[in-house]
């Protein structure tokens, strides 16, 4: 049988075949496919049986195509394509989002999302949410998520990722401590001032990134940036925190911003999901609504 020639039984490998060939990883192919290494290795075997010929150079620091493996790469990304269009078909017949949703949430984005879920259960009640919030950097195959939400660079480890927003630091206090410790003009003004600061799950604090500023001690530390707010409402002293942790307070003159323009811009924030989970109404809905929630 020639490469152009696979069989029913293998055009069940050539997902396999061709996510191996795009991500140079068995192990990032599973990932994406939510598969194990293991399967997908077994599905590559099966396929290579199958055709006779062998499709991958494998060593232990790299993955390489055969030169049949060439030869096979676009017709399987043809025919893939083709079935994709067929389901792509069967599912706009059934466009209504409904089922479970499991979604993955940093600390730090839990309160703004749940205050926002009504919004999608109101626009479709149809839909379920199980919602997990840590700042562990989940695997969505292995951890049987959907969606998850990161915080900073998205590695490319096979996952499609949908930016969401870009975050923005501020320095913020409330105006009766900054009534009694005065409001700091540059950033050497910091060094008198009582500091909040924010604790990691590795117990690491977080640095401030105020550039030529000399900080004393922090006063106050915290692992929630929630709590982190409320203690700069209280008058404890100075916060450094994401911008859409404290719009409401600013808003509403609860807190001041201070040394505004002195802080490098913050990271960006992207919703991820699975290549073969994208197209599920269900998960669009939920990237629609995240976009809106925290965009």
């Amino acid at each position: 049988m020639l490469p152009g020639e696979v069989g029913v039984r293998g055009l069940s490998g050539l997902d396999a075949f061709v996510a191996v060939a795009r991500l140079r990883s068995f192990g990032a192919a599973g990932r994406a496919l939510g598969l194990t290494t293991a399967a997908v290795s077994k599905s590559i075997a099966r396929l290579e049986e199958e055709l006779g010929a062998r499709l991958f150079e494998r060593t232990s620091r790299r993955v390489a195509l055969t030169p049949e493996g060439q030869l096979l790469l676009g017709p399987a990304q043809t025919a893939l394509d083709a079935v994709q269009a067929g389901r792509d078909l069967v599912a706009s017949a059934r466009t209504v989002p409904e089922g479970q949703v499991r979604l993955s949430l940093p600390f730090v984005l839990g309160p703004v999302v749940v205050r926002a879920l009504p919004r999608l259960l109101a626009r479709h009640p149809r839909l379920r949410v199980a919602l997990a919030v840590t700042d562990r950097r989940v695997q969505l195959p292995e951890d049987d998520v959907d969606v998850a939400v990161r915080i900073g660079p998205v590695a490319d480890d096979g996952l499609v990722a949908r930016p969401l927003r870009e975050l923005r630091w501020v320095l913020v206090a409330a105006p009766a401590y900054l009534g009694r410790a005065g409001t700091p003009h540059h950033p050497g003004d910091l060094a008198g001032h009582a500091r909040l600061v924010f604790v990691g799950p590795t117990g690491v604090e977080a640095p401030w990134l105020v550039a030529d500023a000399e900080l004393g001690a922090a006063v106050v530390q915290v692992d929630q940036g929630q709590l982190l707010v409320d203690a700069a409402v209280a008058g404890l002293g100075v916060a450094q925190v994401f911008d859409f942790l404290v719009a409401g307070e600013l808003a509403r003159g609860e807190l001041v911003e201070v040394l505004p323009g002195k802080l490098p811009a913050g990271p960006a924030v992207h919703a991820v999901v699975a290549p073969n989970r994208r197209r599920s109404p269900r998960v669009r809905a939920v990237l629609t609504f995240l976009e809106e929630a925290l965009g």
